[in-house]
């Protein structure tokens, strides 16, 4: 599960920069969502409401014919998406492909050198076996949030979030995927706009949602292959 509410900047490596989505507007796009509670859209009032449905309606906007895959679950870690939701993944073909993962990681107290290697391992796949435009995010502080922002343990939270972010960047920069950042903005936005948390204190609501598929797209729409 995460927070992941806000994106900041969205720079991308040379070997996927190479990547872009179809310059054919009629083109059958699809889009494969992986990952967790977030992905599966836990906080949003609607499946069109969570960031993975907003991101969608953008596409359709572009590519009347873009279907979703949503493979996000609840609850699931690294691990999960590793075991349960890549070879669906990859065996769909993708054009995009986003991964949003590691919260249930360092909540779990799973060892950083494990997440590392299976971040790694989902994301080289996707890499060398479809022709994907890959879409990662770093982790947000989840120490700022209403649900461990009182907590004992908010410091070694905090400390566990930057370790994983610096793993889950190693993973992508070595395919030359450059993550977007969740972790400044999450700190800098988050307390003052409560607004972008649902009610568990936890995940995103529907405005939060919004604001990271608003963010997010600006990413995708920039490899869009020009007609």
């Amino acid at each position: 599960m995460a927070l992941a509410l806000l994106l900041g900047g969205c720079a991308w490596g040379r070997s996927d920069a190479a990547r872009s989505l179809p310059a054919d507007r009629d083109a059958s796009l699809v889009y494969v969502a992986l990952g967790d509670s977030t992905v599966e859209g836990v906080g949003a009032s609607s499946p069109a409401a969570s960031y993975v449905g907003r991101l969608h309606a953008r596409l359709r906007r572009v590519y009347p014919n873009a279907r979703l895959v949503n493979l996000g679950v609840a609850g699931a870690t690294s691990a999960d998406v590793r075991a349960g939701q890549l070879e669906r993944a990859i065996a769909l073909r993708p054009h995009l492909a986003t991964l949003s993962i590691g919260p249930n990681d360092v909540t779990g107290r799973v060892p950083v050198e494990t997440y590392e290697d299976n971040v790694g391992v989902i994301l080289g796949r996707l890499a060398r076996e479809t022709r994907a435009v890959l879409v990662v995010n770093l982790l947000p502080d989840l120490a700022v949030t209403p649900r461990f922002r009182g907590s004992p343990a908010r410091d070694a939270l905090g400390r566990r979030t930057l370790e994983f972010n610096r793993a889950l960047g190693r993973a992508a920069r070595a395919l030359g995927v450059e993550p977007v950042d969740l972790y400044g903005p999450s700190r800098e936005e988050l307390p003052r706009r409560p607004e972008l948390v649902w009610s568990d204190g936890y995940h995103p609501s529907d405005a939060g949602y919004a604001r990271w598929a608003e963010l997010l797209w600006a990413g995708v729409e920039a490899r869009i292959a020009a007609r």
